[in-house]
């Protein structure tokens, strides 16, 4: 990023919807996605996907990425863990460390809220998300072999996490 940028990191708001679907299909690719891919009446918002959820970067007031991140399980005896279920930035900015930016700001949200794990799952084969976690200080904590079947592959699902205490 330069000085010039006027990038912002901003939690999400119900009117961000159409903006984040458009980003959110944009985004969309077998690389990093198990999910089919979204269709242009598919929205982001619901009872399980909610505004707060959302940190987002903006550029010159057009989100260009964003980040999800929610409690890892319901349980109460979890609740000390978070897990980011989202990352996406879009292709017109990529290279200028807004995907780390938005990590470091999930880090942050989630020690702000009492959390003392991070963790996610990267698809194996996805190698530059791979990096960017390890570079902010995640760890591969585990692995399953061959979990997904995409495009005639089988893919392993690899499972990181960071610590957010000293």
């Amino acid at each position: 990023m330069t000085p010039h940028d006027d990038l912002t990191i901003r939690p999400a708001r119900p009117e961000d919807e159409r903006g984040l679907a458009e980003l959110n299909r944009a985004a969309w690719s077998t690389l990093s996605d198990v999910s089919p891919e979204p269709s242009a009446e598919d929205g982001i918002f619901d009872e399980r996907h909610t505004p707060d959820q959302y940190l987002l970067a903006v550029l010159d007031g057009r989100i260009v990425g964003y980040v999800r991140q929610v409690p890892a399980t319901p349980l109460a005896a979890n609740r000390h863990v978070r897990q980011i279920q989202g990352l996406a930035v879009d292709d017109s900015v990529r290279g200028r460390g807004i995907g780390r930016r938005l990590v470091e700001a999930a880090c942050a949200a989630a020690r702000a809220g009492g959390a003392r794990k991070l963790g996610l799952r990267v698809l194996g084969w996805n190698t530059p998300a791979r990096r960017l976690y390890e570079s902010c200080g995640f760890v591969v904590e585990g692995s399953l072999a061959e979990e997904f079947l995409i495009d005639g592959r089988y893919v392993d699902d690899i499972w990181m996490a960071r610590r957010l205490t000293d």
